[in-house]
């Protein structure tokens, strides 16, 4: 085999004259979250008791919430996200597209059929705060509520 010729194989196989390159779908959904993280709004997603506990433990999942197929000479791609309360989600989504493909094709080389955003929820995270600290209904029931009506 030639130098210049390279062969797909199986699901991100390509055999060069040096040898074989795998990439994993692991590999692939690791470069998507890390897309998605250089797009502004979106929000991290609230931790379940068992990835909050693994996540306290030192093991973080820099893929969760990535779904990735490979094929032959193409990838599929699922994005599962929170976004900030006020963002525009189509236009955010469309954003989170263009970064995932542009950044997947550079790092990969392979081919990016689909990228499917899928917005499970919005957070109102910075909504709730009051004076740098978060806004609670114990805060609510025990702090005091200024009168705003004026005198005649």
């Amino acid at each position: 085999m030639s130098e210049n010729k390279v062969q797909e194989h199986m699901q991100g196989e390509t055999e060069t004259a040096y040898g074989m390159i795998h990439i994993s779908e692991e590999a692939v959904a690791t470069i998507v979250r890390m897309a998605a993280d250089r797009v502004e709004g979106i929000a991290h997603a609230p931790l379940s008791m068992a990835s909050g506990f693994t996540e306290k433990l030192g093991k973080k999942n820099p893929a969760k919430g990535v779904k990735v197929e490979l094929t032959e000479h193409e990838v599929k791609i699922s994005l599962y996200i929170y976004v900030t309360y006020g963002v525009k989600i189509p236009k955010l989504a469309m954003e989170l597209q263009k970064e995932i493909r542009q950044m997947v094709q550079l790092m990969t080389g392979l081919s990016v059929k689909e990228v499917n955003i899928y917005v499970q929820g919005i957070s109102f995270e910075k909504e709730n705060e009051r004076e740098g600290q978060e806004y609670t209904r114990e805060s609510a029931e025990t702090e005091p509520v200024e009168d705003k009506e004026t005198e005649v």
